[in-house]
């Protein structure tokens, strides 16, 4: 449909450890408003297990996520009423958390008649640089994250080509699971970033993986395995503090050197201007942001990220994704279902799966 005026969208966000709500405004010129922007966050519930239990994230959305959207909503200073759809996350995810925010929305759309829009998780950070900036379609995207790692070329609402995506674990995984070796608290990533500050990170040589394949798939299981052992070893602060630099300088190295690639096969099929954008909640490491924007300028791309505030988890770049979507008429029935898993590029994950058969692989 053509749009003549405002959209403004609640956007409802569970998919893993936060409980979000968020009010966005879409104006006529396809421009972003973020009115509010409420996160609810687990961290204190998940610490003690050193990582996310499904089963109390599931709980603990359905504790909060009525008080979350009314904070959302009173904050925004939008009623009901004002609001022209609903979006909220349908997959990837942990499934009981998706359930839970998902079932919210069906309530709201199905008691105030406005539309409901499910919202690929994905899609939501693909989108998210655009809710304070303007990152005008299309960009080659860097995906990267606790559960997620591709390069897409991204052409439009939805439309979205894989170019590459991590064979077993994701950055962020690797991160985490790092730290946890190496006695840090949960979250890992935020914990092995600061201790990495004043680290030597040529100290300990790191295996670097699929070296002889030119696509631009990645690969952190080797990564990961090496530095616990690693870390098991080590009786020093500054031995740790070591590991952990040559450990981000190995991640950033990595993401860099695919996101080369990425650029140049994406370069030879685009005009200019050519943008990169790289989302998700390993984006706000300040090593991974310096590594990825030196290259962007080496290979003549625009640099873009969204606020640190919109890298992890929210409910604003589901919201926008929703608009977006409604904006072209692209609504969801009440029958939408949960989904686990989901890939932006549903065909090429057919076609050509990154994970062998029996195996669930990463959650896109």
């Amino acid at each position: 449909m053509t749009r003549h005026t405002a959209l403004t969208v609640l956007g409802i966000e569970t998919s893993c450890d936060e409980t979000a709500a968020s009010v966005v405004r879409l104006g006529e010129d396809g421009r972003a408003t973020v009115l509010s922007s409420i996160v609810a966050s687990q961290i204190a519930e998940h610490a003690p297990f050193g990582g996310v239990v499904p089963e109390i994230a599931a709980r603990a959305h359905v504790e909060v996520v009525d008080a979350v959207i009314r904070q959302a909503m009173t904050e925004a200073g939008v009623d009901f009423p004002g609001l022209s759809g609903v979006a909220a996350t349908a997959g990837p995810g942990l499934v009981g958390g998706v359930m839970v925010g998902l079932s919210a929305g069906k309530a709201i759309a199905l008691s105030r008649s406005i539309p409901l829009i499910a919202v690929n998780h994905l899609e939501g950070h693909a989108v998210s640089a655009r809710l304070d900036a303007d990152v005008p379609y299309p960009f080659l995207l860097l995906l990267v994250s606790g559960g997620h790692c591709q390069l897409l070329a991204v052409e439009g609402v939805g439309a979205c080509t894989r170019l590459g995506s991590t064979i077993d674990d994701a950055a962020g995984e690797a991160f985490d699971k790092i730290a946890k070796t190496l006695g840090l608290p949960y979250p890992g990533g935020p914990a092995l970033e600061k201790l990495a500050q004043g680290g030597d990170e040529a100290r300990f040589p790191l295996p670097r993986a699929l070296l002889g394949r030119d696509d631009c798939d990645f690969s952190f299981s080797g990564l990961k395995t090496a530095a616990a052992r690693l870390a098991e070893t080590l009786q020093h602060d500054a031995e740790k503090r070591d590991l952990a630099a040559s450990v981000q300088a190995a991640i950033s190295r990595q993401l860099t050197e695919r996101t080369a690639r990425a650029m140049r096969i994406y370069a030879a099929q685009h005009a200019a201007p050519l943008r990169f954008v790289v989302a998700g909640g390993v984006a706000a490491n300040a090593a991974v942001r310096a590594a990825l924007q030196k290259e962007t300028e080496a290979q003549h791309f625009s640099f873009h990220a969204p606020a640190l505030k919109y890298c992890t988890d929210n409910a604003a770049m589901i919201a926008l994704a929703g608009a977006e979507r409604l904006a072209k008429g692209l609504t969801s029935g009440l029958d939408a279902i949960a989904r686990p898993r989901w890939p932006l590029d549903e065909a090429a994950a057919i076609a050509n799966p990154v994970n062998s058969f029996g195996r669930k692989g990463a959650k896109a």
